[in-house]
């Protein structure tokens, strides 16, 4: 409790850094991880898992990619009780981001502003800590997905190959793929999730991935909640129509409606992806759209206001077969998923 009160006081990403550094720091003790992840994880019925695109969750509450970009405490995570973490998101170059403060705090909201600007080692140097990892032994048996964006400096005419210098790169070590073209902090994302942009886009990293792999990477897409629900339809035709594994539904918006906190508090914040819980609502209806558009047909993870263990039952009732979560784990601590985990494996067991 009184390293949260310290932590509240500083600048959100000084914050950020201080509370994951002390996550690694943790997890770096002999055993600990382990130990956390077995304490930590729902046990009973509801702990039987989710088999989505190939693979096997041990739960279905993630981490939602932004909060590790550079794969640097994966285990760490993972022993908080988060069934999967996707890291990134990872540019083909390594870039500083936009200029700090580029994060803030909407207390009143429980919402976060992020302007971060795709900040990261690159993919080049990402690669190689997700190999270690893999070669390392005591790697705890977490899915680990890889989010991938644009590099800022690269024009958007040259944006496929960018994205297929990631791939080449980071797919081998990739449990799941994930190509965001939904943030809102890079010039020129996001006209990318239009659909005569995005299917090249979508073909080239899926022909990337199969060239250096010796399996199917599972490639998913990652959109914004600004979308019409006329885009949200067609992104989920062309979804169907490439045969991808999923859509991850939402992304940050950039819209300010409806908050509780002051205008002078919004003004303040500035401009960039708002997360957290007002964005419940329309996360929740662009998963409602999807999933009348794709039928069984698409994987669906759910991420965007997702506060409470009810807020990702209802997720997943209303066709998500994954949830994830960032910023209530930044409001909640260290000890919020695990807590969400179990009483959502209680939530499920119920249904049965």
């Amino acid at each position: 409790m009184l390293f949260r009160r310290v932590l509240s006081k500083l600048d959100a990403e000084t914050a950020h850094r201080g509370a994951f550094a002390a996550m690694r720091l943790a997890a770096r003790v002999p055993g600990l991880a382990g130990y956390g992840r077995r304490r930590l994880l729902p046990s009973g019925g509801g702990a039987r898992g989710v088999e989505a695109f190939g693979l096997h969750f041990p739960g279905p509450l993630g981490l939602a990619a932004g909060f590790d970009k550079n794969a640097a405490g994966i285990d760490a995570l993972a022993a908080l009780g988060f069934a999967f973490v996707e890291v990134g998101t990872v540019t083909g170059r390594p870039q500083p981001g936009n200029p700090r403060p580029r994060l803030h705090r909407l207390v009143a909201d429980r919402a976060v502003v992020n302007r971060m600007g795709f900040n990261n080692d690159g993919a080049a140097v990402v690669a190689a800590r997700l190999a270690r990892r893999r070669r390392r032994r005591g790697a705890l048996p977490v899915v680990v997905g890889v989010n991938i964006g644009k590099s800022k400096v690269v024009p958007e005419a040259e944006a496929i190959g960018d994205y297929e210098a990631s791939t080449r790169l980071l797919a081998p070590y990739a449990d799941y793929l994930v190509v965001n073209v939904s943030s809102p902090n890079t010039p020129g994302l996001r006209d990318l999730q239009a659909v005569e942009l995005l299917r090249p886009l979508l073909t080239a990293v899926r022909a990337q991935a199969d060239a250096v792999t010796s399996r199917r990477v599972p490639l998913l897409v990652k959109i914004a909640p600004d979308l019409s629900d006329d885009d949200v339809l067609a992104v989920a035709k062309l979804a169907v129509e490439l045969e991808l594994d999923g859509i991850i539904a939402t992304n940050t918006t950039i819209g300010r409606d409806g908050l509780r906190s002051t205008p002078i508090a919004v003004d303040r914040a500035g401009a960039g992806g708002l997360s957290g819980a007002p964005l419940a609502q329309r996360s929740l209806e662009v998963l409602r759209l999807l999933r009348g558009a794709v039928g069984e047909q698409l994987t669906l993870v759910s991420v965007g206001g997702i506060a409470t263990a009810q807020d990702a039952h209802e997720r997943l009732r209303a066709g998500a077969t994954l949830v994830q979560a960032y910023t209530a784990f930044i409001y909640g601590g260290p000890f919020w998923p695990a807590r969400v985990q179990r009483d959502l494996a209680r939530l499920l067991e119920e249904d049965r």
